[in-house]
């Protein structure tokens, strides 16, 4: 059985229509999860902008960490930032507009038409909204359109419920009707049959997941066993569908290049880690909380601010006690992170966040001398380390301008000597994000273990994370590819 939950960001945006308990507003669905049990949610999240970190991006986002299945998703909503997807994901339509626009239109340099759930009243563009619609699944799409010497797609835009006219919004209401009555479905992947794997890397990246020394290691292991390994850059986009795999060794964000990549490539059939639904889950810290509480796994008692809510921000202290540590959502190798002590610094510090993002994190303090880092690759733990503090500092990584040294040291060790109940709790975090490559940080103590996050992208340096394996790490990894790629070929499903 499904349940249907329309999410709106103000409730006179629904004021036109009849009121339904289907309806929930934005706030209210991000605060109180709509509970499953067997009962399966679609969400359809109607608010006024998905800008990044913004409401509607959050409502989309925190839905696919409950397991919700929700239009837009948070990749729709990041493919609609890349202007580049356009003719990339929709190239054949360009040839195709001349001949669906109205006649008469001689002297007309720009077009637009809405789309409500691949639906248009434009019965000659019908299959141009469904395939658009396909590619960007997204419940109100307006298209534009522009002339030079031919008609081509300007610009592919999410339109909000609210800028709807009277008739526009019986459109609306007739298609999204429709629309909730069919099944959801995904694009089938397509298939690929050459061992050459692209490795994209940035040389100038200053805190890179992997080392030269590292990149190079990858290389000779995958030569090793029949794969080829070509570094490639940003660049190289175009040239992506070449290759059988992706493996990402640059820092990961749903916001820029790296994103965009392996959506292409997991597109294009290909074997990909990190795959993007990976960089999803675990490049925000909110969604990936929200996931981990989800599946009852233990985290630091943690608390999700929302901008202009004074109220939760003065209560903070009595249900988390000083200190507080604030995160933003997608900082990575401890930036972003700030410990305060004190009401006054819990102000500012939540001020200055609160620029550039609608929630933050906050959590207890829970200081031990080192983090426990788990690898971990297709439910198996590949690798286990000790990350200790920096000297003088609460992170591993000190990034104060009069720091005297970058991270602390560390301690690579067998798998089996690593704490059992640590492993475990790894293992069952990675469970409920993929089978791909992931670094697990823990915090272990003389009461409990508890998981701080999931890196999809971790760290493997030439030195450090090899120094118990060595070569084989590379190998491991490459193996892993190979079997995969081996898979694929034979048309067999992971």
């Amino acid at each position: 059985m499904s349940r249907l939950v329309i999410v709106v960001e103000k409730a006179s945006d629904w004021g036109s229509y009849y009121p339904s308990d289907n309806v929930v507003a934005a706030q209210d669905y991000l605060k109180e999860p709509i509970a499953a049990d067997d009962e399966r949610v679609q969400v359809i999240n109607l608010c006024r902008s998905y800008k990044y970190l913004g409401i509607g991006y959050y409502v989309s986002l925190l839905a696919e960490a409950r397991g919700h299945k929700v239009i837009p998703s948070v990749r729709t909503i990041n493919d609609l930032r890349k202007r580049a997807l356009y003719g990339l994901d929709i190239e054949d339509l360009n040839q195709k507009l001349t001949k669906f626009l109205p006649e008469g239109g001689r002297d007309t340099t720009d077009f637009g038409v809405l789309v409500y759930f691949g639906e248009t009243s434009y019965t000659t563009l019908s299959d141009l909204a469904r395939q658009v619609f396909d590619t960007f699944p997204c419940p109100i799409l307006r298209l534009e359109f522009e002339r030079e010497k031919v008609w081509q797609i300007a610009a592919i835009k999410p339109a909000g419920l609210h800028t709807l006219t009277d008739q526009q919004e019986d459109s609306f209401a007739a298609s999204l009707d429709k629309f909730s009555k069919k099944l959801w479905r995904r694009p089938r992947a397509r298939k690929a049959y050459r061992y050459d794997i692209a490795m994209l890397a940035d040389p100038n990246e200053a805190m890179p997941p992997s080392n030269k020394r590292a990149l190079k290691s990858f290389v000779e292991a995958g030569r090793e066993i029949g794969i080829e390994v070509e570094i490639i850059g940003k660049n190289d986009y175009s040239r992506l569908a070449e290759y059988d795999g992706l493996f990402i060794r640059e820092t990961t964000a749903i916001d820029n290049h790296t994103y965009r990549f392996a959506n292409k490539a997991e597109k294009e059939g290909m074997v990909v880690i990190d795959d993007p639904g990976s960089i999803l889950k675990c490049t925000n810290k909110i969604y990936l909380h929200d996931l981990l509480k989800s599946r009852k796994l233990a985290t630091p008692k943690t608390e999700i601010l929302y901008r202009d809510d004074a109220k939760k921000l003065a209560e903070l202290p009595d249900q988390l006690g000083f200190p507080i540590v604030l995160k933003i959502p997608d900082g990575s190798f401890s930036r972003g992170i700030v410990k305060v002590e004190t009401v006054e610094e819990l102000k500012k510090a939540a001020d200055d966040l609160f620029q550039h993002t609608a929630l933050v994190l906050a959590q207890e303090f829970m200081f031990t001398e080192f983090d426990w880092r788990i690898g971990v690759l297709d439910g198996q733990a590949l690798y286990a380390c000790q990350y200790f503090m920096s000297r003088g500092h609460w992170q591993i990584y000190n990034h104060g301008a009069n720091a005297t040294q970058k991270s602390g040291g560390f301690k690579t060790l067998p798998v089996r000597d690593a704490p059992s109940e640590v492993v475990k709790l790894a293992l069952k975090a990675t469970a409920s994000i993929g089978d791909g490559l992931y670094g697990v940080d823990l915090k272990q103590n003389s009461e409990r273990n508890v998981v701080i996050e999931v890196n999809d992208n971790p760290s493997i340096d030439a030195g450090v994370e090899d120094d118990y394996l060595g070569e084989d790490l590379y190998r491991r990894i490459m193996e892993e590819f190979l079997r995969r790629l081996e898979r694929k070929r034979l048309g067999i499903a992971d």
